[in-house]
C-alpha cells in the first residue's frame, strides 16, 4: 500500500519507454481485475443478500434466517469487497516502488485467483451449505495463500525516504502496517473457526462469542487502521487540511488496539471506551473540522467529496458511542448492530465511495471519473439508508417501538441504490478511455 508515484518517475535511461508503457498498462489491468472482483462481491453476494436478509428478518419481526446467511453477507463485504479493493491497491503501487517489476503482475494474479476462489467458495458454503466441512475451510485457506503471496510481495517493497530531521516510518505508514497485521490475524483466526466449525459444527456459522470477537478484530484491527493510514496520506492534500498530528494519530493507534486485545479476552464492557477514544483522537490528529489551509481539490469528482469525508467520520464517532451503549443496554442486538452498521457503512462505505471515487479512476490509467453527479447520487442514498437503518434497528429490535420495523426495509432500498450507482459509475469509468486518449469534444 504504497503512495502513488507517476509512470515517468520509473524512466532510466537503462529502461525503454515502451517496456515501461507496457508496464503501467499490466498493473492497470491487474487493479481493475481487482476493483471489478470487489464490486462483484458488494453488490450480489454482499449487499444483496444482506438486503434479503433484511427483508426477511422485517417481515417476522425477528430473526427468521440462518445465522450463517447473515455471516455470508457480512464476510462478502469485508473480505470480498473491501479486502479485495486493499490488495489490488497494494498490487497497483508495487511495480513502481521496487525493482521486481516483471513478477509483480504474474504474482498478482495468482493472488486475485486464489482470493477470489477463497471468497466465493466461503460465500456459497455458507448460503449453500453444499460439502460446507470442506468447502469452508478450504476457503479460508485459498484466501491465506493469496494474503501470503500479496505480503511476500509488498515486503520487497522499500521504506520512502524520510526527512532527516524526523526518524522512524511515516505515520500512515505504520497505520498501514497495523491493519496489514490485522488482515493477517484475522485471516489466521478465519482459518481456526472454519476448521473448528467443520470438525464440531452443525452448521457453517461461527458461534456467538467467536463472531464477535472476529468482528472485533476485523473492524477495528483492520479496516480502520488501514482507512486512518489512506486518511493521513491523502486526506491532507485532497481537502487542503493541515498536516498530521502524528502524535495523536499514533496514540489513537494504540488506543485502538488496545480495544481490540480487550475485546478478544470477551471484555466488551470496556473495549468500546478505547475505541471511542481513539475515533476522537483520530479526528483530531486529522484536523478535519478545523479550517482548511488550501482550498480541497475537487477536479474530476462531485464538489461534495470533502463533506462527505468529513461525515463519514461523523458515523465513526456514531458507531463508537453506539458500541458504548450496547455494552450496556444490549439485549437483542439492536444497540450493537446499530453500533456495527454506523461503522461498515456509515464510516467504511462512506470513505470508499468518496476516496474510491477519487482514486481508482487515476489508478486505472489517469481516467475522468464517469459521473460526479452518480458520485453524489450514491453518497446521498448511502447516507439516507444508514441514518434510516441505525435509528430504526435499536428501536424494533430492542422492542422500544414496533412501527421501526417499518422503515427497515427502506433502509435496505436505499442502501442497494447506493451500491449499484457506485459500481455503475466505476464500471464505466473504466469502461472509458484514459483522459489523454479522449477527444476534446468527448472530454467536453
Amino acid at each position: 500500500m504504497s503512495q502513488f508515484i507517476a509512470p515517468e518517475e520509473l524512466m532510466t535511461p537503462k529502461t525503454p519507454a515502451i517496456l515501461l508503457r507496457a508496464r503501467e498498462r499490466s498493473a492497470q489491468r491487474l487493479m481493475m481485475a481487482y476493483a471489478i472482483a470487489g464490486l462483484f462481491f458488494m453488490v450480489l453476494p454482499g449487499t444483496f443478500l444482506g438486503v434479503w436478509n433484511l427483508l426477511s428478518i422485517s417481515a417476522h419481526q425477528g430473526a427468521a434466517i440462518p445465522r450463517a446467511w447473515i455471516q455470508a453477507h457480512g464476510y462478502a463485504q469485508i473480505f470480498g469487497w473491501i479486502g479485495t479493493f486493499i490488495m489490488g491497491i497494494g498490487f497497483y503501487s508495487i511495480p513502481k516502488m521496487t525493482g521486481r517489476k516483471a513478477n509483480t503482475a504474474a504474482w498478482g494474479w495468482t493472488a486475485w485467483w486464489f482470493w477470489t476462489a477463497g471468497a466465493l467458495l466461503r460465500w456459497g458454503s455458507g448460503v449453500y451449505q453444499w460439502h460446507w466441512r470442506t468447502l469452508l475451510p478450504l476457503s479460508a485457506a485459498f484466501e491465506l495463500v493469496a494474503f501470503a503471496i500479496f505480503f511476500v510481495t509488498v515486503k520487497h517493497h522499500p521504506a520512502p525516504a524520510r526527512n532527516s530531521s524526523h526518524s522512524g516510518l511515516p505515520v500512515w505508514i505504520v497505520s498501514v502496517f497495523i491493519g496489514t497485521a490485522g488482515f493477517a490475524t484475522g485471516l489466521l483466526m478465519n482459518l481456526g473457526g472454519t476448521i473448528y466449525v467443520s470438525l464440531e459444527g452443525n452448521n457453517p456459522a461461527f458461534p456467538a462469542s467467536f463472531d464477535s470477537r472476529f468482528l472485533a478484530l476485523l473492524a477495528y484491527g483492520f479496516i480502520v487502521p488501514t482507512i486512518w493510514g489512506f486518511s493521513a496520506r491523502w486526506l491532507p492534500v485532497f481537502l487542503g487540511l493541515e498536516p498530521v498530528t502524528e502524535r495523536n494519530l499514533k496514540l489513537a493507534l494504540l488506543l485502538i488496539a488496545v480495544g481490540v486485545i480487550l475485546a478478544q479476552f470477551g471484555l466488551f464492557h470496556l473495549a468500546p471506551w478505547f475505541v471511542a477514544v481513539a475515533a476522537v483522537l483520530s479526528i483530531a490528529a486529522f484536523h478535519l473540522f478545523k479550517p482548511a489551509e488550501r482550498a480541497a481539490k475537487t477536479a474530476g469528482v462531485h464538489r461534495s467529496f470533502p463533506a462527505f469525508v468529513r461525515v463519514a467520520y461523523v458515523w465513526l464517532l456514531i458507531a463508537a458511542a453506539l458500541g458504548i451503549c450496547a455494552a450496556y443496554l444490549d439485549h437483542a442486538n439492536g444497540w450493537i448492530g446499530a453500533s456495527r452498521h454506523a461503522l461498515t457503512v456509515g464510516f467504511i462505505s462512506t470513505m470508499v465511495f468518496a476516496i474510491g471515487q477519487r482514486v481508482l479512476p487515476a489508478f486505472a490509467g489517469m481516467r475522468v471519473l464517469y459521473s460526479p453527479r452518480l458520485m453524489l447520487t450514491c453518497l446521498l442514498l448511502l447516507n439516507l439508508g444508514c441514518a434510516l437503518r441505525v435509528s430504526s434497528e435499536v428501536l424494533a429490535y430492542e422492542g422500544y417501538w414496533a412501527p421501526a420495523w417499518n422503515a427497515l426495509p427502506w433502509s435496505a432500498i436505499c442502501e442497494l441504490s447506493a451500491v449499484t450507482v457506485f459500481a455503475t459509475n466505476l464500471l464505466l469509468t473504466f469502461k472509458q478511455p484514459p483522459a489523454h486518449e479522449l477527444k476534446p469534444a468527448n472530454a467536453a
